[in-house]
C-alpha cells in the first residue's frame, strides 16, 4: 500500500510537472515553411502596352510679386544731426558742395547695434517709452554697488554706450532707434543682473 500511493503521487507530480511544457508544444504549432506552388510558365509573349502620354496642361504665366523695396543701410549706425545755417554767403551758395565717397571700417560695437531706422513721424506715446526705457536703465546702473560695476567693467562700458547712442537718437527724433538700442543695453544689464 505504501508502494501504492508514493506511485500514485509521483504520476500526479509528473503531470502537473509536464502538463505545462505539452500545452506549449501544443499551442506553439508547426515551425515548417509554407510551401508555396510555384507560378505557371509564360509560354506566350505579351505584349507590353505604353501608357498614353498625358495631355500638356497650358502654362499659366505667374503674376509679377510686389515687394517691398530694398532696404538701405544706415551710414555706419551713426546718427548725425543736421543744423540749419540761417545765414548763407553767396559765395558758399554758388558752389555746390564736392562729393567725396568715403567707407568707414565700423567699431565693433557699431556692428553689434545695426542700423538705426530713420526715424520719420515718431509718436509721441514710441517717444515716451524710449524715454522711460532709457531713464530706467540708468536707474539700474546706478543701483549697482561697486563691486559689481568693477567686476563687470567692460559689459557697463557697453551698457553706457548703447543707452549714450539711444539717447542721441532720441533727441534727433528717431524713436525706434532709441527703443532697440536701449532694449540692447536692458538685456546686457539683465545679465549682470543675475
Amino acid at each position: 500500500m505504501l508502494n501504492g500511493a508514493r506511485t500514485r503521487r509521483m504520476v500526479a507530480t509528473i503531470r502537473i510537472a509536464c502538463l505545462p511544457c505539452a500545452l506549449s508544444l501544443g499551442l506553439s504549432g508547426c515551425h515548417h515553411k509554407p510551401v508555396v506552388p510555384p507560378l505557371p510558365a509564360i509560354t506566350q509573349p505579351v505584349a507590353l502596352e505604353t501608357p498614353p502620354s498625358p495631355a500638356k496642361p497650358p502654362m499659366v504665366e505667374a503674376q509679377p510679386a510686389k515687394m517691398p523695396p530694398v532696404p538701405v543701410a544706415a551710414a555706419g549706425g551713426k546718427v548725425r544731426t543736421r543744423h540749419k545755417n540761417t545765414k548763407t554767403t553767396p559765395s558758399a551758395a554758388a558752389t555746390p558742395p564736392a562729393q567725396v565717397a568715403s567707407v568707414e571700417a565700423p567699431s565693433p560695437e557699431q556692428t553689434a547695434i545695426g542700423a538705426l531706422s530713420t526715424g520719420g513721424d515718431a509718436s509721441p506715446q514710441a517717444q515716451k517709452e524710449a524715454g522711460d526705457l532709457i531713464a530706467s536703465i540708468d536707474k539700474r546702473l546706478n543701483a549697482l554697488s561697486a563691486q559689481k560695476a568693477e567686476s563687470d567693467k567692460a559689459q557697463i562700458s557697453k551698457i553706457r554706450n548703447f543707452q549714450r547712442q539711444a539717447q542721441e537718437a532720441l533727441s534727433s527724433g528717431d524713436a525706434e532707434g532709441a527703443k532697440t538700442l536701449a532694449t540692447k543695453a536692458k538685456l546686457l544689464l539683465d545679465d549682470i543682473e543675475k
